[in-house]
């Protein structure tokens, strides 16, 4: 069964949201966008599915190759990121650590962040740009202390991200990585958001990053040390989660600056990450302009 899926698009210099069918796109924002200007107030209203429904019996308004893919949604409240959430990976800190028992947790803002099929920037402060394929889960029902028995009904929808980095950066000083994950469009999210219905769309699917063509990361959600109910019940903790909001939930072994010497990302390179069910999220690499 496939499932629905929602973008977030530019079209003529206009924004817009819609529903991928074949190689077309149906306009629903043109339909719905008094009510709902944009996904995020689909998703707080619960209606993505509904949407879906109506919009099943329609015809492609106009040709997916019109539409510049946007991040899917747009101006989120929050956007939170989980580090080092696979085994691999806190092994390849070399600190003698076992896995912490709490996630570590940083903060990205939407303009860090590209569309599908848009180029990550790589800035002139540094050549250190790397790839880190993630799964995305986007809030759709708001709450504070959400027990990890009911984080699951919390989540609307699936999307994917590359949580491009720049590796010096985050290394700038003694605490924080905050500099070197936030350099404007070094990071993507996408193609389009997946309606969340069951767990079996997440708990064993196999998460992938390839750079051009070459797997780099694979792992599968099974192995993560913070399960998807984990990481909703801790950051609601202490904060309230609220509708649209983005969590983007760790990464693989197997980036770039794991291997001797380091590979950095360079202009031309393409990076696809690509997850079971939820799809493949591409971008090419350019230097800033």
């Amino acid at each position: 069964m496939s499932h629905p899926k929602f973008v977030s698009f530019t079209r003529n210099g206009h924004s817009g949201y819609g529903l991928l069918a074949g190689d077309g796109i149906i306009d629903l924002s043109a339909r719905h966008g008094t009510k709902w200007p944009t996904l995020r107030e689909v998703i707080a209203d619960g209606v993505l599915l509904k949407l879906a429904e109506e919009a099943a019996s329609l015809e492609p308004d106009f040709p997916a190759s019109d539409i510049r893919y946007e991040i899917p949604v747009p101006g989120p409240e929050k956007i939170i990121c989980v580090g080092v959430n696979f085994p691999d990976r806190n092994e390849e800190y070399k600190d003698g650590q076992a896995a912490p028992s709490n996630p570590s947790l940083f903060i990205r803002f939407p303009r860090s962040f590209t569309g599908h099929d848009q180029p990550l920037i790589r800035p002139p402060e540094s050549p250190q740009l790397d790839y880190e394929g993630e799964i995305v889960i986007v809030i759709g029902k708001g709450g504070r202390r959400i027990p990890e028995a009911e984080a699951l009904s919390h989540i609307a929808a699936l999307s994917l991200c590359n949580e491009g980095t720049i590796r010096d950066w985050v290394r700038h000083a003694k605490f924080n990585v905050t500099q070197g994950k936030n350099f404007d469009r070094t990071g993507s999210i996408g193609p389009w958001l997946i309606p969340f219905t069951h767990e079996a769309q997440i708990a064993d699917i196999k998460l992938e990053t390839r750079v051009n063509g070459e797997v780099r990361q694979s792992d599968r959600t099974s192995r993560m040390i913070f399960s998807f109910r984990k990481i909703i019940n801790y950051i609601s903790t202490f904060t309230t989660l609220v509708p649209g909001d983005v969590i983007v939930t760790g990464t693989p072994t197997g980036a770039g600056a794991r291997f001797d010497p380091p590979i950095w990302l360079k202009p031309d390179d393409v990076v696809e990450v690509e997850a079971d069910g939820i799809g493949i999220l591409r971008n090419a690499i350019a230097d800033e302009v």
